[in-house]
């Protein structure tokens, strides 16, 4: 391994990045003396060995003269998966715990191993599975993960995910982002992650759970069984499997806190080498008020994932939603008066709907002022066995669409989305053999956006004009900004971009109506009070206090903020909110916001 990191060095020397196809070479050439048992090298090893030999073998590494600026070019070259920080943060997805669900939707899986709706297979319930769905163990493992890929990891996304967030009990919910913090914490203390991980798994093993598939399997075989024959409701095999269960129960006991033990550890994460700056949670609509929503923003949540699937009141009905558009509306208005980010589920081909009827539906989310999302997970509706959509499909009055049917729906959903919102998948992440019936294409989204092209359909969204990994051309960029009424606010999308249309930052600046907020004063902000819902800047992650040419060192944000504060006052109103992430408290103080209760404020003189 040696002998190929120092060819790559030496290549490097007169190189700025080398391309992949020379590293493979480099790699397969010395492959071929590999003879025998001989492990063959890889690329996607290399990089780990690299940091391994920089942190256990520093003689080794000091004798390879390999200086600050060698480093930077080889992990460049050496990365993999570069996409995966080009939003400008790494992300790390944990999921809670296996738990009952309040709800029972037609399409939505039943695997006892998972919390509601998700799949054992899917790869980060995989990492949760493995990890006793412990939240410092996945927080730890991933960061690992990231690290050895190449990726910058001082500033993270973290998504929580795992059925409805709000159905767990509050000191779960407390302890469990107050263990994502301390991981982040501790992660960047010399060997203090690593120590306090193994005596974490030593617990889990003393209270007799296991990580084993095999065994897991096995635990909820029987239980799986009595569900699939209809003996047994999900939540009743819950609650025997999990909540009588001694292990699980003793676990339990442990995992529950309070917020003064959760604000020690933000307080810690604002100066932490990994900073967290975002907070995801996901939930349903009819799980939000005004006291649930505090509590979420006391975590220090900054985006609320949210099920809608449908805007159509039969649509919902005939599914199983057991929710209604009333309560959607209701739930938007509160995220939004509360500057939550608002990311949405949305689906194409739930039972009951037509091609024509998706594409009317989706059309409404994204242009009626009732709703208008941030964000949308847009994917078609997909047949998993043991789920309730299974007698519908095998009567015939439910079929998944054809591949023409669903890319009609799909390049018309995308082509109708605002340049304001952006469409962060079209897939979930189910493997192929959990799917009886349906899309099982993991590249829908290019086959979307090839259609598109070919068909000459304009596609405006965000995702699809994000720099990502390129730099941008800073004297080319424009601010653009983009006004539009919902029911509760006017929204400004202030954006830079680029003259192709590609976008390199923005800021969502929300400006509440004020009678929708004198009429709600049990709310935590008060009449007068802008708020800036998001700032982004897009390009690849750059260190905390480093230096850089990307776009997060441009100022493009600083210059956002002003302008959103700037058209603020302008607008009448007398100060100027932020939903800050805790890892951005200090950012938002350099820029003149003092911390305000669950917000940072700044008064408009």
């Amino acid at each position: 391994m040696d002998d190929i990191i120092l060819e790559i060095l030496a290549e490097l020397a007169t190189a700025d990045r080398l391309d992949a196809t020379l590293v493979e070479s480099i790699v397969r050439k010395h492959n071929r003396n590999r003879t025998g048992d001989q492990r063959h090298y890889a690329k996607k090893r290399l990089l780990p060995y690299y940091l391994k030999v920089k942190e256990f073998d520093h003689a080794r590494w000091k004798s390879w003269n390999v200086d600050d600026e060698t480093e930077k070019k080889l992990i460049r070259t050496l990365q993999v998966k570069p996409r995966r920080t080009a939003s400008g943060v790494a992300t790390i997805t944990v999921i809670t715990k296996p738990w009952p669900c309040a709800s029972n939707c037609l399409y939505c899986p039943n695997d006892l191993r998972m919390p509601k709706s998700y799949l054992a297979d899917e790869p980060a319930c995989q990492r949760a599975e493995r990890n006793y769905f412990d939240p410092y163990l996945q927080v730890v493992s991933r960061l690992r993960a990231l690290t050895h890929m190449g990726h910058v990891t001082d500033k993270v996304e973290l998504i929580v995910l795992g059925g409805t967030w709000s159905d767990y009990p509050e000191g779960y919910q407390i302890w469990f982002v107050k263990e994502l913090f301390r991981a982040l914490n501790e992660a960047g203390e010399p060997d203090g992650a690593e120590e306090s991980a193994k005596e974490r798994r030593r617990f889990y093993e003393t209270a007799g759970l296991s990580n084993r598939k095999d065994d897991l399997i096995e635990f909820v075989a029987e239980k799986q069984q009595a569900i699939a024959s209809g003996s047994l409701s999900y939540n009743q095999a819950m609650r025997q499997l999990y909540g009588e269960n001694e292990g699980w129960m003793s676990v339990s006991a442990r995992q529950n806190t309070g917020l003064e033990k959760l604000a020690l550890q933000q307080t810690a994460n604002e100066k932490a080498q990994h900073r967290a700056v975002g907070l995801v949670i996901e939930t349903r609509p009819d799980t939000l008020s005004v006291g649930n929503l505090t509590l979420i923003r006391q975590l220090g949540c900054t985006k609320v994932q949210m099920g809608i699937q449908s805007l159509d009141e039969r649509i919902l009905a005939m599914n199983d939603r057991a929710i209604g558009t009333r309560e959607i509306q209701t739930a938007f208005e509160l995220l939004r008066l509360f500057g939550f980010k608002i990311h949405v589920h949305f689906m194409a081909n739930l039972y009951g709907s037509t091609v024509d009827a998706d594409k009317r539906d989706y059309k409404h989310l994204v242009t009626e002022g009732a709703y208008l999302p941030d964000e949308v997970k847009l994917y078609p509706c997909a047949l998993v066995a043991g789920t309730g959509l299974c007698e519908h499909y095998k009567r015939g009055t439910w079929r998944p669409y054809t591949e023409e049917e669903l890319l009609d729906v799909l390049v018309a959903d995308a082509a109708a989305t605002p340049p304001f919102v952006r469409i962060s998948r079209m897939i979930r992440d189910i493997s192929a053999h959990d799917i009886v019936a349906g899309n099982k294409k993991v590249n829908l989204r290019q086959m979307v956006e090839r259609k598109a092209d070919e068909e000459k359909v304009p596609i405006g969204e965000i995702r699809y004009r994000e720099i990502s990994t390129d730099e941008p051309a800073v004297d080319d960029l424009t601010l653009d900004i983009i006004t539009y009424d919902t029911t509760v606010a006017r929204e400004h999308f202030l954006q830079w971009i680029a003259p192709d249309g590609r976008i390199a930052g923005f800021l969502r600046l929300s400006l509440p109506d004020r009678s929708a907020v004198a009429e709600r004063p049990e709310l935590p902000v008060k009449p007068g009070e802008a708020m800036i819902r998001e700032v982004h800047v897009y390009g690849k992650v750059a260190g905390l206090h480093k230096s850089g040419d990307g776009a997060q060192h441009l100022g493009l944000g600083r210059q956002l903020v002003e302008r959103a504060c700037n058209m603020a006052k302008e607008a009448g109103y007398r100060s100027v909110n932020v939903i800050s992430s805790v890892g951005t408290r200090e950012y938002y103080r350099s820029l003149g916001f003092t911390d305000n209760g669950l917000y940072q404020q700044r008064a408009l003189d």
